[in-house]
């Protein structure tokens, strides 16, 4: 009898010990299941911090736009993407830091209980997450061309995936975005607090969308001027209307929630970077009162920078000034000033927008002098060579020339217009090393390792893996 005591003593003890063991194997401050919103955030943060940096690990279009050069360090500056492995670093942030939450998010968000009353607070929030989903390929696209997609997502049953025709992508994003549009309802709620860019507000989402449609039918001008117009026409009527308007996400004082600006600029400690020469000459030549707000003075008094590529000493030369280097500047996403360009360029294409070319494109500068606090205008926009219709330049050539003035600060917004416009940086070489200026990043070294067969499909469908390959848009 003492034996049968004895063992289930035993096995009431080894069972409270398996319990035991089970709940130490959990950890209560890593939860195993996340909720969506808390996906979308993550994702949504991911993508601007990817936007805002100018870590040349990360992103180097500051330069590339010559906006800014480097002091000591100029491979960045003279195109080079290989040494720091910046193309896997870029691909590895959107695929794995933004476009997979996005993903996770909407899985979770189907799993969720829908609370009775709340089913279009739901459709809204797929419709955003699809939403930014869509900005985050279109990224990646304009960054490399052929890129996974229709497989990128299907880790459990495909980890070599295999890569789509940019231009198909392009149309399926916009098509994305279209039933995006068609299914969300502004009146009613959708992430609330937990959407760090518009707040939960539906109507902002909507009109962002059209101004993402907008974007990309701009930019595929060239390649498809009847598919161009199409999405053109379409958004036009519902896209930003003023600044108020604008797509940012907003940081916080105290890191790691601060702009990665103030990081790479400040806390780092560094001083890595200085005004291009490029862009405080064209802005002092025109009289432009921005440069107070995109730059500090010299030790003369004066605005000036480096020659881009050549190591430059820090202490001659600008700035970045002091709205760059406030840890809660807000990060850019989309913008009034980059509608209104849009709009002017369609206008001058013969579009059927609303508008002259001549209105939308000093709506663009008038909205650019207002974000920084410029103030004064309207003399800057009275100068023969600025004015719409008089000087040397013709409106195509001054839209590429003041939207890069204006896209200071998003660098690869200004990169894709030099691509598409081809004014009004010289394209045939890098600074001081001998090649040409890069059209498109590289794929991955990665890539050519773990998706071998994929990569080089791709790279044979583009033209050659090369930073010279144009992207199928480009073709002027």
């Amino acid at each position: 009898m003492n034996k049968i005591y004895y063992i289930l003593i035993m096995v009431l003890v080894l069972s409270s010990c398996a319990q035991k063991f089970s709940e130490m194997n959990v950890d209560p401050k890593k939860p195993a299941v996340v909720p969506s919103e808390t996906l979308f955030t993550n994702a949504q943060k991911n993508a601007g911090d990817q936007v805002a940096s100018t870590n040349v690990n990360v992103n180097n279009f500051k330069l590339w736009s010559q906006y800014w050069t480097e002091t000591t360090y100029t491979d960045e500056s003279n195109y080079d993407v290989t040494t720091r492995g910046v193309p896997d670093r870029a691909f590895q942030v959107w695929y794995r830091d933004v476009i997979s939450d996005l993903a996770e998010s909407k899985r979770v968000l189907a799993t969720e209980t829908v609370i009775p009353g709340t089913e279009q607070q739901v459709v809204n929030k797929n419709a955003i997450i699809d939403i930014m989903t869509v900005f985050a390929y279109q990224r990646l696209v304009d960054l490399f061309g052929n890129v996974p997609y229709s497989q990128a997502m299907d880790v459990d049953n495909n980890l070599q995936p295999a890569y789509d025709d940019a231009w198909t992508i392009y149309q399926d994003l916009v098509a994305t975005l279209d039933n995006a549009i068609a299914n969300m309802d502004p009146g009613a709620d959708s992430f609330g607090s937990s959407d760090l860019i518009y707040g939960g507000d539906v109507a902002s989402w909507m009109a962002f969308a059209q101004g993402q449609k907008l974007k990309m039918g701009i930019i595929i001008a060239d390649f498809n001027p009847t598919k161009s117009e199409e999405w053109v026409t379409e958004a036009a009527p519902n896209v930003f209307t003023s600044n108020a308007d604008n797509c940012v996400l907003a940081y916080l004082g105290a890191t790691p929630n601060t702009n990665p600006l103030y990081i790479d600029l400040v806390a780092s400690g560094r001083q890595d970077f200085i005004a291009a020469q490029t862009i405080t000459d064209t802005m002092n030549f025109y009289s432009d009162n921005r440069l107070a707000q995109y730059f500090t003075t010299d030790p003369n008094g004066n605005y000036s920078g480096g020659v881009p590529g050549e190591q430059s000493p820090y202490a001659d030369f600008s700035k970045p000034g002091d709205k760059l280097v406030d840890p809660t500047l807000p990060v850019v996403l989309m913008s009034y000033d980059e509608i209104e360009f849009y709009l002017a360029e369609a206008a001058d294409r013969g579009y059927g927008v609303t508008g002259s070319a001549g209105a939308h494109y000093a709506n663009a500068i008038n909205a650019s002098f207002e974000y920084w606090g410029a103030g004064d205008a309207a003399t800057y926009l009275a100068q023969t060579d600025v004015a719409w219709g008089t000087g040397t330049h013709s409106g195509m050539e001054k839209i590429a020339r003041e939207s890069w003035v204006a896209f200071y600060n998003r660098g690869f917004v200004a990169w894709t217009q030099i691509r598409r416009l081809d004014f009004p940086l010289p394209l045939s070489s890098a600074p001081q090393t001998p090649g040409v200026y890069p059209m498109r990043y590289t794929y991955p070294s990665n890539e050519q390792t773990l998706n071998g067969a994929s990569y080089t499909s791709a790279a044979s469908a583009i033209g050659g893996d090369l930073q010279g390959t144009k992207l199928f848009w480009d073709v002027n």
